[in-house]
């Protein structure tokens, strides 16, 4: 019966590998961990889908930011060196890593340590592909997502592939080496983006380097019916953040372009629970505030809520939103002098408040707006092609991990896309 139960295991779930290797339940090959911190002054860890186990505070946008809005980590769970943690409530969606630091993470999530002689980092890359995504959906508890849970016993349950430990080491080596060739594919095309943009950067400050001297400066705080920000639901907090539906837009978003998604969201909760919290239309245009991004801007296409690191500027009979976003570009060096603070300086929504711009009529603003658009089409064309060079570099990435994992190779042959 366990054998048959194992081959069925084979065919039906985990398809096609090499005949040599084991089928095993997880609970053979991980036990669970449940040390607690008795001073709280560990690092603290943070667990993401996109990014694995990192230290939160390498996530934080800026130095004023709180690590957490716990009062104290006393009884945070202990992790060690290569530990696997998994937050419980999003395990379908990949929020699991091996962690490459000792520290501390949520009470929350549960850690779990390799048995015998077995690479934790393998199952790590392994745990993440959408076959086990999918195996983990399918075993969590709960009627929405939201509320799904990857209790323990349920992912002990689990089958997994085991293959021989010295291709355990193999597939791992594989996989960092084919990594490290895709984010220097992908660091040389951001590098190849940002040298665009500063072309395009210059082509749009030459057209306003000669302002006519019958514009009107218009402050921009009478010019706008609405002008605001947002703030940071509780950091850590699964009913404000595990499958939110709202988009919550962050600096990190904003990149001199129109805005079509963004990475976070947040849960109607949340959106309940901090009236500073509101949904700003497509057209709003947002201005960072903070930190390296500083004058950073980007018109939304999508609707969302954004934190307290941006400036919402929306609904306006003086300004062409379009205008606006390029003299921002061009007047970035403006709000940078303006700037204050320290390792992370910043400016405050009063100071875009209180800025006054050089406003021609509206028909002139889009005639200017249309000469832009004419002088550096072939510009946005290079940066639309390299973006899709790096989405597709990803999504080989993701290809690259799943096929490696279960004893599959693809020629490394991303240069071409």
């Amino acid at each position: 019966m366990i054998a048959t139960a194992v081959e069925n295991t084979k065919t039906a779930l985990l398809g096609d590998f090499p005949s040599h290797w084991q089928v095993l339940r997880i609970k053979n090959l991980f036990q669970e961990m449940d040390s607690r911190s008795e001073t709280g002054s560990e690092e603290l860890l943070s667990v993401s889908h996109y990014t694995g186990v990192t230290l939160k505070r390498e996530s934080l946008e800026n130095e004023d930011d709180h690590l957490t809005n716990a009062e104290s980590l006393v009884g945070y769970k202990l992790v060690q060196q290569g530990d696997l943690v998994i937050n419980i409530m999003l395990a379908w969606n990949g929020s699991l890593g091996i962690s490459p630091y000792n520290g501390i993470t949520s009470p929350a999530y549960c850690v779990y340590r390799i048995k015998g002689d077995n690479n934790p980092e393998y199952f790590g890359y392994l745990f993440s592909t959408n076959l086990f995504k999918a195996e983990f959906r399918r075993h969590s508890t709960g009627i929405i997502d939201s509320r799904l849970r990857l209790y323990s016993d349920n992912f002990f349950s689990i089958f997994t592939v085991v293959p021989p430990k010295d291709e355990q080491d193999e597939i791992v080596q594989y996989i960092k080496a084919q990594i490290e060739k895709i984010n220097l594919f992908i660091q040389k095309k951001q590098r190849f983006i940002e040298l665009l943009k500063e072309q395009k950067s210059t082509i749009v400050k030459s057209k306003f380097s000669n302002s006519n001297e019958n514009w009107k400066r218009r402050k921009i705080s009478h010019s706008f019916k609405i002008i605001g920000s947002g703030t940071t639901p509780e950091s850590g907090n699964s009913d404000y953040y595990d499958d939110g539906e709202i988009n919550w837009i962050n600096t990190g978003d904003l990149n001199d372009c129109y805005l079509d998604k963004c990475e976070k969201r947040i849960t109607k909760l949340a959106f309940e629970k901090y009236s500073t919290l509101k949904i700003y239309p497509k057209g709003t245009l947002l201005i960072a505030l903070y930190g390296a991004t500083i004058g950073k801007v980007s018109i939304m296409n999508i609707e969302g809520c954004t934190n307290q690191a941006c400036c919402a500027l929306f609904g306006s009979d003086t300004f062409y939103t379009e205008f606006l976003f390029h003299w921002f570009i061009a007047n970035r060096d403006i709000l940078i002098q303006m700037s204050y603070g320290g390792g992370q300086p910043n400016i405050s929504q009063e100071i875009i408040r209180q800025l006054r711009i050089s406003c021609p009529s509206i028909e002139e603003q889009k005639q200017i707006v249309s000469h832009i658009k004419t002088e550096t089409a072939t510009i946005d064309t290079a940066i639309a092609k390299a973006e899709r060079e790096i989405e597709l570099i990803r999504e080989y990435k993701e290809a690259m991990i799943a096929e490696a994992v279960m004893g599959k190779r693809r020629n490394s042959n991303f240069e071409k896309i």
